[in-house]
């Protein structure tokens, strides 16, 4: 076992120091949802964790995006955006056919 697979499997011990109100809310959150503390502390912090990386891997996809349209001149207007998801919506809801799926256009 690497020592990178070991740190990533093995619990490592740690230490909070969190001002009382704060601990009283977790601890009443925790409960709340049949938890202990540790595991509700755990599993915020793993939740906050993977909501960073998905914001920094939208970001990079945004921006990927953004000089794949400039390189190219072509992109969606958000008209036709907002009338695709739309048709979506109703497709999803089986009211009618999916819709035809969006064709880059000459922006500018």
């Amino acid at each position: 076992m690497t020592a990178t697979s070991a740190a990533t499997s093995a619990t490592i011990p740690t230490s909070l120091k969190l001002p009382g109100a704060l601990k009283l809310q977790l601890e009443e959150d925790a409960k709340q949802m049949g938890m202990s503390l540790h595991a509700f502390m755990v599993s915020t912090l793993a939740d906050a964790a993977q909501r960073k990386r998905l914001r920094q891997t939208f970001a990079q996809d945004a921006a990927d995006a953004l000089a794949d349209m400039k390189a190219s001149g072509k992109g969606h207007s958000l008209d036709d955006v907002r009338l695709y998801f739309s048709q979506l919506k109703e497709h999803r809801q089986d009211k009618s056919a999916p819709p035809a799926p969006l064709q880059p256009k000459k922006m500018g």
